[in-house]
C-alpha cells in the first residue's frame, strides 16, 4: 500500500466523515482516477515529435500513453481527420497513488515562481484539473536530453458531490492550493 493510500485510510476518511457528518463510511468521497494527457498537434509536422512526448509521459506515469486521433478535419488548423493530435494516460489504483505523491512532494514544489495551486479549477461535480507548461517538473525527465519542451493537463476525478468536499479531500492529500481572496478577507 503506497503512503498517500494509507494517509486516506488513516486520516482523511475519519476526518471527512466527521466534518461533513455522512451517514454511511462509503459516502465519503475518494479519488476515482487520474488522467494525464499532452496535445502533440505538432506531430503531424514531424514524427519525432510524438516518439519523444510519448516516451516522457511513460516516463512520468510509468504506463503506456494512449494516442488520440482528430475525429474531424478542420481546415483552418490544418488538421486532417485520423491526425495524432494527443497523448493520455488513465491512472488508477496503487499507480494512481504513487504518481499523485510524486506530484505532491516533488514536481509541484519544482515549479517555477509557484504561489499555490488555483482553487477555481473546479469543474461543479468535484473534479479538479490542473496543467504544466513543461514536463521538465518530474524528477524522471533529465533536462539535458528534452528535445521539445511539451505542456501537459492533469485531472484529478473523485466521486465527491461537490468542489468544496473535492477541495477538501485534495488539499488533506497535500495539494498546495493558494487562498481564496475571500478566505484571506474573512
Amino acid at each position: 500500500m503506497t503512503r498517500l493510500q494509507e494517509l486516506y485510510k488513516s486520516t482523511i476518511v475519519p476526518t471527512l466523515f466527521e466534518e461533513y457528518g455522512y451517514s454511511n463510511i462509503m459516502a465519503v468521497p475518494r479519488m476515482s482516477k487520474v488522467v494525464v494527457s499532452m496535445g502533440v498537434g505538432r506531430a503531424a509536422d514531424d514524427k519525432k515529435y510524438l516518439e519523444s512526448a510519448q516516451k516522457d509521459l511513460m516516463m512520468i506515469t510509468g504506463q503506456m500513453p494512449v494516442l488520440c486521433r482528430a475525429r474531424m478535419s478542420v481546415s483552418n488548423f490544418k488538421l486532417r481527420q485520423g491526425t495524432p493530435i494527443g497523448l493520455k494516460v488513465t491512472l488508477r489504483g496503487e499507480r494512481m497513488y504513487e504518481f499523485m505523491d510524486r506530484l505532491i512532494s516533488l514536481a509541484i514544489p519544482r515549479m517555477r515562481d509557484f504561489r499555490g495551486l488555483n482553487s477555481r479549477s473546479f469543474d461543479g461535480k468535484g473534479n479538479y484539473s490542473m496543467g504544466f507548461s513543461e514536463q521538465i517538473v518530474f524528477p524522471e525527465i533529465d533536462a539535458g536530453k528534452i528535445e521539445f519542451q511539451q505542456g501537459m493537463n492533469i485531472a484529478f476525478v473523485t466521486t465527491a458531490r461537490s468542489d468544496e468536499e473535492s477541495r477538501r479531500m485534495l488539499s488533506l492529500f497535500g495539494m498546495p492550493f493558494r487562498k481564496m481572496s475571500s478566505e484571506l478577507s474573512g
